[in-house]
């Protein structure tokens, strides 16, 4: 063989072996560290639970390149649609502050009650896709983007006032188990499956968050009857450099509201965009719908008082302990041009705030505000997103940044750069920034040290609150928690992660946990077990507060029948004068009221005039009302209880706790219910919530239509007997 060839050979003979030894030698290494958690370059990772600090309480350190590599592979898995909160509806608005708030702040748009401010607010749900359904189980998105005179403001929060996690670094870890599982993609907008409930199982901070996401709070009726929360501790700062921390809420003029979970999931399939089309309906109607702007204010420096540690995401203010301040109103009038440019696009970030307000060190508000414009480098090309017409701000915007991908603005001159003397195009006129100017002035706080990788003790109780939320709860959403427990947990196929959930819940409380086991079918709750697991500890620190009403849905005051849907079912025979009255009166309120009948077109009345028919129970079920009328007319009931569809609408709405109102011979309806005027001696005319059984006499003279939206104004009757024996 040639000496070349001899050479080559032996080359190639050389990489071959080196090949096989590196191979070899991955392999011990991978055998030896298979449950080493590295970064991607290798590096063993100390401390996956905790961001690096300045001090137990201070804020995230730009440093710490471990949180910034997770952050950014997780921001950056998915183009162009967004990883979180991809499934959203927007709509333009106006804010108004009630009285200037330059006690706590200087923010101008929270100073004078005769400006209005625009927004643009963007409602979503968080763990679906773009596909998804609205009515899933789920924590929604609530971003209000404030165009303000000294810039852009982003109230980006949630439609509940805690979170899973308590440090940023577990925000990957958590969405990467709430998503669909990455080996077949399922299951889709849901949270009951096997590797959510092992992270949660295994995450004790998670479980005041998990109170709420089994609560109604995570199936809203509307997204024009939910709450709103900032989440986090934010600083307000006046102009004497006073400062106060901050808790953000949304309250809506029309309640807070909820939708049964079996009727939560048949809307998911008759109509996936329930609470899309909802919001968008009801501005196009005009009728606009508003919140009012609330605070609860702690004094920097006695938030100590509290009895758990303020900075913790976890946690929320009792409003018993700390009330809310209604400080302003928000009103959405406008419905987006063009749902792409407007609603997709827009860029939110904790991140842009105004003079006036300040970041705390919330390690998990730390964590997004370098993850958001992250996020939108990818998701929207570079960074000049700015730049889209719905991200850009109305006050005069001006630096030296220049180019990149979809730059749209053409800068003049030769400089771009600080300081400079050509700026104007005169030389020798030096243009630099005055660091005694006004404009954004960060809280000069004294910051502690050493840097640490580690979590502050005053944020380890991780079940007081959570015990708060369940003892404030109306029997009825007690048992819809447990009953949602029960649901999640049985489509876990692992026994020991059910069990493991079930032994956290016992120290919330016992008695919810054997609930949920017995209808498991597994082992009673053992809070000893709970807390042998590593990183669980059943600390509790000082809590003032048992019980706060506030966190209860039911019984709150106030309550309303505008814009609540009526159906009023109808068929060939039907009596005019009851269902023209009530209907009127509805109307006049601020109801919306559809008639459904078998067929499209028209039906017959008593008179022999025709009712024009909206819907078909074939393409309108009930679960797209809030309320039901049942006229009389004795052919029209009797078509009525001859057809399937129309005696499994009315089941269905009783099941669902939704008020009904039947008149003379529509009572025939309610039969299989056990319902009737007296006639019949075989039927028990039973008095239960929400059902009200009249004749024409009383709806003429004006008694029913009154105690009818009175029943539908308190929105569902949960109290109701047995109604899981209701066949539909």
């Amino acid at each position: 063989m040639p000496l070349s060839k001899r050479k080559n050979a032996n080359l190639l003979s050389m990489g071959v072996d080196d090949a096989k030894r590196k191979q070899s030698q991955l392999e011990i290494f991978t055998t030896d560290t298979a449950h080493v958690l590295t970064t991607n370059q290798g590096l063993q990772i100390p401390d996956n639970h905790n961001s690096l600090k300045a001090g137990v309480r201070g804020p995230t350190l730009m440093e710490d390149f471990i949180l910034r590599e997770k952050i950014t592979h997780f921001d950056h898995e998915r183009i162009p649609e967004r990883v979180v909160h991809a499934r959203g509806s927007g709509a333009h608005g106006y804010f108004k502050v009630y009285k200037p708030m330059v006690q706590y702040t200087h923010a101008a748009f929270l100073q004078d009650p005769d400006i209005e401010t625009p927004v643009f607010v963007r409602f979503s749900t968080v763990v679906g896709s773009k596909g998804s359904a609205d009515t899933v189980r789920d924590v929604r998105g609530f971003a209000v983007k404030f165009y303000t005179s000294e810039g852009n403001y982003d109230l980006v929060g949630n439609s509940i006032p805690v979170f899973f996690i308590q440090d940023a670094i577990k925000f990957p870890d958590l969405i990467h188990a709430i998503k669909p599982e990455p080996h077949h993609d399922m299951p889709q907008a849901a949270s009951a499956h096997d590797t959510f409930w092992d992270f949660a199982s295994l995450m004790p901070e998670s479980t005041h968050m998990l109170m709420w996401a089994m609560s109604d709070r995570a199936v809203p009726r509307s997204l024009r009857m939910m709450e709103g929360f900032g989440v986090h501790a934010f600083r307000f700062i006046n102009a004497r450099g006073d400062v106060h921390y901050v808790k953000f809420h949304w309250k809506p003029k029309l309640g807070v509201h909820g939708l049964a979970w079996d009727e939560a999931q048949k809307i998911a399939g008759k109509d996936p965009d329930f609470h899309r089309r909802d919001l968008w309906e009801a501005i196009e109607s005009g009728n606009f719908p508003e919140w009012e702007l609330g605070v609860q204010i702690v004094e920097a420096g006695k938030e100590d008082a509290l009895g758990f540690d303020i900075l913790d995401p976890t946690k929320l203010i009792p409003e018993e302990q700390v009330p809310v301040q209604i400080i302003g109103r928000l009103v959405l009038n406008r419905n987006p041009d063009n749902f792409f440019a407007e609603t997709e696009q827009v860029a939110f970030h904790p991140g842009h705030i105004v003079p006036g307000i300040d970041f705390s060190n919330d390690p998990l508000l730390q964590g997004r505000l370098f993850s958001y414009t992250d996020t939108q480098l990818s998701r929207l090309g570079g960074a000049n997103f700015h730049e889209i017409p719905i991200n850009r701000g109305v006050c005069p915007m001006h630096n030296f940044q220049r180019d990149g991908l979809h730059r749209q603005t053409i800068n003049k001159g030769a400089v771009a750069y600080e300081p400079n003397t050509l700026g104007n195009g005169l030389q020798g006129t030096e243009f630099r920034v005055d660091g005694a100017a006004q404009g954004f002035q960060s809280y000069p706080e004294q910051l502690q040290s050493p840097k640490i990788r580690c979590r502050s003790p005053s944020f380890d109780d991780h079940f007081s609150q959570a015990t708060l939320f369940w003892n404030s709860q109306s029997t009825a959403e007690k048992d819809h928690i447990a009953a949602a427990f029960r649901f999640e947990l049985s489509k876990v196929n692992v026994p020991d992660i059910r069990q493991r959930m079930v032994d956290n819940l016992a120290h919330v409380d016992p008695k919810l946990a054997t609930r949920v086991a017995t209808s498991l079918g597994i082992n009673a709750p053992d809070p000893k077990a709970a807390a042998g697991r590593l990183g669980f500890r059943d600390y509790r620190m000082v809590n003032k507060v048992d019980e706060d009403p506030a966190l209860r849905m039911v019984g709150r005051p106030g309550g309303s029948v505008k814009t609540r849907k009526v159906a009023i079912l109808v068929a060939d025979g039907v009596e005019t004068a009851t269902l023209r009255r009530i209907q009127q009166d509805l109307v006049d309120a601020g109801a919306l009221c559809k008639l459904i009948a078998p067929h499209l077109g028209s039906v017959g009345t008593t008179t022999g005039r025709q009712l024009a028919v909206d819907h078909t129970f074939a393409t309108m079920p009930s679960v797209m009302f809030d309320a039901v009328l049942i006229p009389g007319g004795s052919d029209s009931a009797a078509a009525l209880c001859g057809l399937g569809e129309a005696v499994h609408f009315v089941l269905e709405a009783y099941k669902h706790c939704k008020t009904i109102c039947a008149v003379n011979d529509g009572v025939q309806l309610l039969s299989t219910l056990g319902f009737s005027l007296g006639e019949n001696p075989d039927l028990i005319s039973v008095p239960t919530p929400g059902v009200l059984i009249t004749d024409v006499r009383k709806v003429l003279d004006g008694m029913v239509s009154q105690d009818f939206m009175t029943a539908i104004a308190l929105h569902r009757h949960w109290d109701r007997l047995n109604i899981d024996a209701i066949p539909a």
